[in-house]
């Protein structure tokens, strides 16, 4: 009987049982198609052999004018730059704050500081770093004045470490000052909150509450225009320093208190008003209340000392060669490269104060328009206003990232309102559009000139996405996930056939879905969605749709954040181990050292003869297997037929007694047939990689095969 080709149809298909899609794929890890047929995929290796702290889930590349490339971090703890393969802390401070003498204390023989300050505002897993702070109890000033983790207790105190066990339990470190960088986020999801989770005004039983006794004016000044005090109805409740909330549209700080009257105020901070220091007009009379106390959605993420139940996830672009950031649902912060690689992003308002002008104090989402040059800011706060609007969309004017006022004559900076749903989820820019989503509906967003700048129409409804990270572009297609299909826009939505549907939303950890992060492979034309399995709370597996071959295939890879190789060597992932890895580099797993093999491997449908009437004989397969670009010398894979009987039955071995077996053979780099014997009604094949160094591509191979009884 001649040889048989095994010639199966590209992608894998998991929407038929096994027997149902003879011909096709079934299962693999890290392998693509190209032309076809299907490949390992290539190796991985550290970008750099330094950790950053917290789980990153948004990457930006970007090339500044001196040819310098950075890309930008936003992890759960911290806010990144890199440059040279060193990471550069640019996490925003949000209070500094001298401490009072007194307020470290040492316990004899421990290594844990206790911290006094009445209003620290931190949550556990924050920053702080001390300067000017002395030895005192054996420890060294050096171990004192650094950065340090935070451990809270409660409202007025929480606890560092240090290296240094203490001498003695007293008091000591001088009157050092505390650098507090914004609260910390979290790197899951807590289950069962969401979108407006807690009490939507901010306030709860524990904050201090009374009201105004006096006006305030729109300046620096306290109560009646004049002097740096603010009178109080009744400030009984409230601690000797700290800082308000007066009618949930600014905060206002002071450092001591006489009576009812708050001393040493500095009006407008944490972003609350649209210039750093200057405070927004109150009436007499008006609601205030403490800040030490947990608040909610209502209030910018900076006011609040808890980190949140939504995982951190940051928004980043560049302005320029500057980056502005946005942590969802908090302020919007600005990194000016002229300042340095050692320098801090401010808030966006503090990092042009003179100029700033209504800048918007709370976002979900900050984008720079590629076209335009119009700053924009989805789900943000209206102008004059604190409380977030989760439809509203503003925009700067152009080339001004900090003039946000709609009603300075000339400008170009406006307003719109996403005109259905519930909430906004997340936007892309493309070459010809942004496109905005909310729960229900898709939107696009585009630069019409004046005199409205931008214009906005709804152009689908009745579809989802599933997170805000779940949508890459490439060139004018855009790809997304949904809730429960596949989406693609390239002038009309629509939905993408996937012969994986099922398997991977069935597998999907619906509780993290927000975790989902797409990725764009653009030299193999592939789009990758990073997922949390159904047993993992973090992101362990992929699925890809190849949109030059039109299939689908799938993976086990952990990968929190992804950018193109755009304008880079490689693709640059981020994972849950705290590094970023290079992508399509060499042939292995760089995550460990020595590297190690990738385990991956392909398996067919079974494939029967003749309609699997008879039983069939294979005694011979010609492999069909390209090396090419294995970096081992000799390279190896695993060539493995399995045969079978019946179609609910899977592969059997010939342990059991059993008419059929499984038949492996090592496959070399220049193996021309494998000698081997396996008999039954169907079988599939499986080919899988062995060791390190290892490149391999299927082609088409033959079997000598033929008809072998009924029996």
């Amino acid at each position: 009987m001649p040889l048989q080709k095994l010639q199966f149809r590209p992608g894998i298909n998991r929407e038929t049982t096994r027997y149902m899609n003879e011909g096709g794929w079934y299962n693999c890890d890290k392998i693509r198609f190209r032309f076809g047929v299907p490949e390992k995929i290539n190796g991985w290796q550290r970008y750099s052999g330094i950790q950053f702290l917290g789980i990153c889930r948004k990457l930006h590349n970007w090339i500044a004018l001196d040819q310098s490339s950075y890309i930008a971090l936003g992890t759960h703890l911290k806010l990144y730059v890199e440059e040279g393969s060193q990471y550069y802390d640019i996490t925003p401070v949000r209070r500094t704050q001298t401490l009072n003498s007194g307020a470290l204390a040492s316990t004899s023989g421990s290594t844990t500081i206790t911290v006094t300050d009445a209003s620290h505002g931190a949550v556990t897993n924050d920053f702080v770093t001390f300067t000017s702070a002395t030895t005192f109890a054996g420890i060294p000033a050096t171990e004192l004045n650094k950065e340090h983790q935070i451990t809270v207790v409660d409202g007025g105190t929480y606890t560092v470490t240090v290296e240094t066990a203490a001498n003695a339990t007293t008091t000591g470190g001088g009157t050092p000052s505390a650098a507090y960088q914004i609260n910390t986020g979290l790197d899951t999801i807590v289950s069962g909150t969401g979108w407006g989770a807690g009490l939507w005004g901010g306030t709860t039983p524990a904050d201090p509450a009374t009201t105004l006794n006096g006006a305030l004016s729109a300046d620096t000044a306290g109560t009646g225009g004049s002097g740096t005090s603010v009178v109080l109805t009744d400030a009984s409740s409230f601690p000797s320093s700290g800082s308000i909330v007066v009618d949930e549209k600014e905060v206002i700080s002071y450092s001591g208190k006489s009576s009812n009257t708050l001393t040493g105020i500095t009006r407008g901070q944490d972003g609350s008003t649209p210039t750093a220091g200057t405070g927004v007009a109150h009436a007499d009379g008006v609601a205030v209340r403490g800040t030490a106390a947990i608040t909610g959605w209502g209030d910018p993420a900076s006011l609040a000392a808890t980190s949140g139940t939504e995982a951190r996830i940051w928004s980043l672009d560049n302005f320029g060669e500057d980056l502005i950031a946005n942590v969802r649902d908090g302020a919007l912060y600005y990194w000016n490269k002229s300042d340095g690689l050692s320098s801090r992003a401010t808030t966006l308002a503090a990092s042009d104060p003179s100029n700033a002008d209504q800048v918007p104090i709370i976002a979900r989402q900050v984008m720079v328009s590629d076209r335009s040059r119009h700053c924009i800011a989805f789900a943000c706060n209206a102008q004059g206003q604190t409380a977030q609007d989760p439809l509203l969309i503003r925009f700067s004017k152009s080339e001004n990232a900090v003039d946000w006022n709609i009603l300075t004559a000339g400008t170009d900076a406006g307003d719109l309102i996403i005109g259905s749903g519930s909430k906004f989820v997340t936007a892309i820019e493309t070459k010809r559009e942004i496109l905005v989503w909310t729960d229900v509906s898709l939107h696009s967003m585009q630069f019409i000139g004046a005199p409205n700048t931008f214009g906005l129409i709804q152009i689908a409804s009745g579809l989802s996405i599933i997170g805000p990270n779940a949508v890459t572009a490439v060139n004018d297609q855009v790809f997304w996930m949904g809730e429960n299909q596949f989406y693609v826009y390239d002038g009309r939505t629509q939905q993408i056939p996937c012969t994986v549907r099922d398997y991977v939303f069935g597998d999907i950890n619906q509780d993290q879905r927000e975790l989902i992060t797409a990725g764009l492979n653009s030299a193999y034309y592939e789009v990758f969605w990073f997922y949390p399995s159904k047993n993992s709370s973090e992101v362990d597996k992929y699925v890809v749709f190849n949109y030059s071959e039109q299939v689908w295939y799938f993976g086990t890879l952990a990968r929190t954040a992804w950018i193109d190789a755009e304008i880079r060597s490689y693709p640059v992932a981020a994972s849950p181990d705290r590094y970023l890895y290079n992508h399509e580099i060499g042939n292995d797993d760089g995550s460990t050292s020595p590297a190690t093999a990738i385990q991956a491997f392909i398996e067919s449908s079974p494939l029967s003869i003749e309609g699997g009437d008879q039983f069939q004989l294979i005694r011979r397969v010609i492999p069909d297997i390209t090396f090419d670009g294995s970096e081992q010398a000799t390279p190896t894979v695993k060539f493995t037929l399995e045969g079978y009987d019946k179609p609910g039955q899977s592969g059997q071995d010939s342990v059991n007694g059993t008419v059929t077996k499984e038949a492996s053979e090592t496959v070399e780099k220049y193996t021309d047939e494998l000698f081997l014997r396996l008999r039954g009604r169907a079988f599939s094949v499986k080919i899988e990689n062995t060791g390190t160094g290892t490149q391999w591509r299927l082609g088409i191979p033959r079997v000598d095969i033929r008809p072998d009884g009924r029996r």
